[in-house]
């Protein structure tokens, strides 16, 4: 009984010691399970946080990035219609909280809404200060909310920019959802578990060891390699993919719907450089996408022998399109254009040709050293021949015909610069010297080029303020009528005298001003002083008939018809000349591009009882019927013709028949560039009603001419 009772002794003393280690097992696989939950559920959150937020990261900024480019011309144009719609668009998405459309002084133009209750105030809040300030895509953030924000620009100068806020407690919330009905899942799983290892006390240890078993197999392997995943795609590597499973648990479930959110992460990874790399329009390669693949190319083949050609071409009058037949036809003869440079280049350049386009009516084309040994240079100087007569057919174009052309400038590497930036500046300055050459054709880069558009910078920054320093003054030049000889008027010419280089040739510093817009501020300034000046030679001839002053205007003044003719009336009351002696001289080319909006304009003008004459008429194709559909009072022969009316029978013949129709219109012809007598005494004989030109009188300051008129000279 003793041997027994001591077996049964130790017997229960191992019982008990096989009892308190299945306590201590229990304790210890319990207080195992909850770690390992809390590990499950951390590593989750964590990983979840840094998905969604990247995601949401990137979203935005590619939502910002697309809008910034949508919003240039409509900004830029201020068609708050446009901007309405794009606003709006974005606005419509779940997560954005708000879409601000802003100033370069931070004012909103648009929030998207019918109404736009906050146009025209200023942006208050937390995050405004360092969105007007900042020059470039920024992103804010705050407890609840995301700012991402871009300025916009255009050829380098702001023009405003625009801000979407996200909102992130929908994003927390979804976080908060989904490791909530994890962790119920969790403590389910573990519960059952649990209750399997409580029930089978005798197999506790084999129980435990298999239940650490499965729990890593099903739950922590897989949780980690979701957490592994989770950190490729944070680190932008969307393309990893993921661990699959078929089992029907919660872990499977999990499995199954983060991969769906990954390959979701990746079709907007996708979609997202799309839009970010893709013109919407032609489908071609855009700026960015052009830029990183010339930057690729060049470190790919510098130092290995090869060389490449960028070819910078414009379509040439692409605006007269979107002012005459809409955005719309614009839009078509883009794309009809991008296809024929795409076809071109498939049949001339080799597949590893690049095409892209820049925005508006810009593409760019990069080619290789062919393969065939053939000289770059030869192959670009034969594409761009190409693309200057495939751009040049006529388009269709809403059931019309539409004739334009193409300017093309050309760069080689590593000839002219080995760097990507500079080969796109040396291609826009070849391009330049293309559409000065006469449009329609192309011209190779060439170091003078440089040279010649520094001399124009510089001779656009010294003409700012040339006027106030007294270096501007206008001269004038008699103008005769024909058939007594009498003076009539004269024609008020600009002429620039530099401090250093002297005399500047109206034909330069003229087209500057027109380029660079000064001419819009010179413009009203001219008017005045020859209003003035006209109003002394009433006073020196009281008693004869009244001179007339004739002023040219611009084709940039004429596309602000209203301004001008305000201007106009404006310069009329303060000067007190009478309306009928102040003549405005507009080219035939500046009125005939568009001839409803000049028609309209010109109307205007003859509302303020001035005259309207064609100038330089003759070169812009005239005929009968622009004259009868534009309203104006006379018309200048150009001087090219004039020059050869005494031996060139075909200048006789058009001369002769520009005088006869102007007559049949009843309006005045005026001759230009009279320097013979025999170019006299032909057009009087002709009938042509007044002249001017050096054998008539010379252009003459201010003072002379009044000494002309008062017969002192």
């Amino acid at each position: 009984m003793k041997l027994a009772g001591g077996l049964q002794a130790r017997f229960l003393l191992i019982i008990a010691l096989a009892l308190a280690v299945l306590l201590l097992l229990l304790s210890v696989l319990m207080q195992r399970q909850e770690r390992t939950q809390e590990e499950v559920i951390e590593v989750t959150r964590d990983a979840m946080t840094g998905v969604a937020s990247e995601s949401l990261r990137r979203h935005g900024e590619g939502m910002v990035a697309q809008l910034q480019v949508a919003l240039t011309n409509p900004l830029y144009y201020f068609d708050l219609d446009a901007i309405g719609v794009l606003a709006g668009s974005a606005l419509d998405q779940g997560d954005a909280r708000y879409v601000l459309v802003y100033d370069t002084a931070g004012n909103v133009i648009h929030d998207g809404s019918e109404v736009i209750p906050s146009y025209g105030k200023r942006m208050d809040d937390a995050f405004a200060d360092e969105v007007i300030a900042s020059d470039s895509l920024l992103v804010q953030f705050s407890e609840d909310l995301m700012d991402v924000s871009m300025p916009i620009l255009i050829g380098g100068e702001r023009l405003g920019g625009v801000r979407v806020g996200f909102d992130l407690a929908m994003t927390r919330s979804f976080q908060d959802r989904a490791v909530d009905e994890m962790r119920d899942r969790l403590d389910r799983l573990g519960s059952r578990q649990l209750f399997w290892v409580g029930a089978m006390a005798a197999g506790v240890l084999l129980l435990g060891g298999l239940t650490l078993y499965l729990l890593q197999r099903w739950l922590i392997q897989p949780i980690r390699q979701l957490a592994d995943a989770a950190r490729q795609i944070e680190a932008g590597r969307f393309g990893v993919h993921p661990p699959t499973s078929r089992r029907r648990d919660e872990v499977g479930e999990l499995i199954r719907a983060f991969s769906r959110m990954s390959e979701s992460l990746a079709r907007h990874d996708r979609e997202i450089r799309r839009m970010a790399y893709t013109d919407a329009l032609t489908g071609l390669a855009n700026r960015l996408a052009f830029r990183e693949a010339l930057d690729e190319r060049l470190l790919r083949i510098r130092g290995g022998g090869r060389q490449l050609a960028l070819l910078f071409a414009d379509i040439d009058d692409f605006k007269r399109v979107n002012d005459t037949l809409g955005h719309d036809a614009g839009d078509d003869v883009l794309v009809q254009c991008s296809t024929r440079i795409r076809d071109a280049i498939a049949r001339h350049a080799d597949d590893d040709a690049l095409l892209a386009r820049f925005g508006g009516d810009e593409f760019v084309i990069l080619v290789h050293t062919p393969r065939d040994g053939q000289d770059v240079r030869t192959l670009a100087m034969e594409l761009a021949d190409v693309l200057v007569a495939e751009l040049g057919k006529p388009l269709e174009v809403q059931g019309r015909q539409v004739f334009l052309g193409t300017s093309i400038g050309i760069t080689l590497f590593p000839d002219d610069a080995s760097t990507a930036t500079s080969l796109m500046k040396n291609g826009d300055i070849a391009m330049y010297q293309a559409k000065v050459a006469g449009k329609n054709c192309h011209r190779f880069y060439s170091r003078a080029m440089d040279l010649a558009v520094e001399r124009r910078v510089n001779l656009e920054h010294e003409l700012r303020g040339a006027w106030e320093r007294g270096e501007l003054s206008l001269v004038y030049q008699p103008v005769y009528r024909l058939a007594d000889r009498t003076l009539v008027g004269a024609e008020a010419l600009l002429r620039w005298n530099h401090p250093v280089h002297g005399q500047v040739a109206p034909s330069v510093f003229i087209d500057v001003a027109e380029q660079s817009g000064l001419i819009e501020t010179l413009g009203p300034r001219v008017l005045r002083a020859a209003c003035l000046e006209a109003m002394h030679w009433q006073k020196l001839q009281p008693r004869g008939a009244p001179l007339s002053v004739a002023v040219n205007v611009s084709s940039r003044q004429l596309r602000h018809g209203g301004e001008l003719a305000q201007i106009v009336a404006d310069c009329l009351r303060e000067t007190g000349l009478e309306p009928s002696r102040l003549h405005l001289e507009l080219t035939e080319t500046a009125v005939l591009g568009d001839e409803v909006h000049a028609s309209q304009m010109l109307a205007r003008l003859r509302e303020t009882g001035v005259k309207v004459l064609l100038d330089d008429f003759g070169t812009g194709f005239s005929g009968l019927s622009h004259l009868r559909r534009v309203p104006v009072d006379g018309v200048k022969i150009d001087r090219s013709f004039i020059a050869d009316i005494l031996r060139d029978p075909d200048d006789l013949a058009l001369t002769s028949a520009i005088i006869a129709m102007a007559r049949s219109l009843g309006i005045t012809v005026i001759a230009e560039g009279v320097e013979k007598a025999g170019q006299y005494a032909l057009l009087r004989e002709r009938g042509c009603d007044q002249a001017q030109g050096y054998w008539l009188g010379a252009p003459l300051p201010a003072g002379e001419f009044r000494a002309l008129l008062s017969g002192v000279r």
